[in-house]
């Protein structure tokens, strides 16, 4: 209990969040890292997954080529990027590492996310005379979005956790509250670097759950899954019946989903 009070007590002490170096600018550093990491990282994974979901193409190899960034340790990026020609520029290694990490989960999730998306109400979206920009745009997605946002809620989570390794590479950030504490054999600022790494990375997460339900498209309605709810036929009913029900039923899913 010693080391949670004295962690306590460095987190509640105005001066350690003060100044140069202070708790204050480092958490400023990591908020940035983790902006412009995930911003870049939206912006090369989402589109494409969009389109390789919506043609339903060359999803699995994209996959499988991003998904080789979670074998290679995010750490060995850094150290060689920080060993390259690129080392010079300072945090612009720690982005590159950190958009390399978090493509995975934005690319899986949005594929996924489309691929799974109710092929009646897709079909008869088409069937309705939609062109392929109106499915993605007012079918396709909004039926994809909670999977959306929940690979962006696991990759922001895993940047803002991995930031804190830019501080061995001599960047900002959190880590250098925990890599100082490590080198003056401080055990409470340590406590406290995790400690905040930790406080902010469930922020993050509330955020963005409060966030993806505030925005979510089909707030208040019915999302259809996959082949869910197709048939309204009951157990006694024929075939055609279940047929006939399907029919009837793919309109209005299609209206709830538009």
């Amino acid at each position: 209990m010693g080391t949670f009070t004295a962690a306590w007590d460095w987190l509640t002490s105005g001066a350690n969040w003060t100044g140069a170096g202070g708790a204050g600018q480092r958490l400023g550093e990591h908020l940035v890292l983790t902006v412009l990491s995930m911003g870049c990282a939206v912006l090369l994974a989402l589109p494409l997954a969009l389109w390789l979901g919506h043609v339903g193409r060359g999803g699995t190899l994209a996959i499988n080529v991003s998904n080789v960034g979670r074998a290679v340790p995010t750490f060995a990026v850094l150290v060689l990027l920080a060993l390259s020609p690129l080392g010079p520029y300072g945090e612009l290694t720690t982005v590159i590492a950190l958009v390399l990490f978090a493509i995975p989960p934005l690319l899986t999730n949005a594929y996924v996310g489309l691929r799974e998306a109710d092929r009646d109400v897709v079909e008869a979206a088409r069937g309705m005379g939609m062109s392929g920009w109106q499915v993605l745009r007012r079918v396709e997605l909004p039926l994809a979005f909670p999977l959306i946002m929940t690979g962006v809620r696991s990759a922001t989570v895993q940047v803002v956790a991995t930031a804190t390794l830019a501080a061995l590479a001599g960047g900002g950030g959190l880590g250098r509250i925990i890599t100082a504490g490590f080198n003056t054999y401080d055990t409470a600022q340590v406590a406290a670097g995790a400690a905040l790494v930790a406080a902010l990375a469930l922020v993050v997460e509330g955020v963005l759950v409060l966030l993806s339900k505030l925005t979510d498209p089909m707030r208040g309605r019915t999302r259809p899954g996959r082949g869910g709810g197709a048939s309204t036929a009951g157990p006694s009913d024929g075939a055609g019946a279940g047929t006939d029900g399907e029919a009837a039923d793919r309109p209005r899913k299609t209206a709830d989903a538009v």
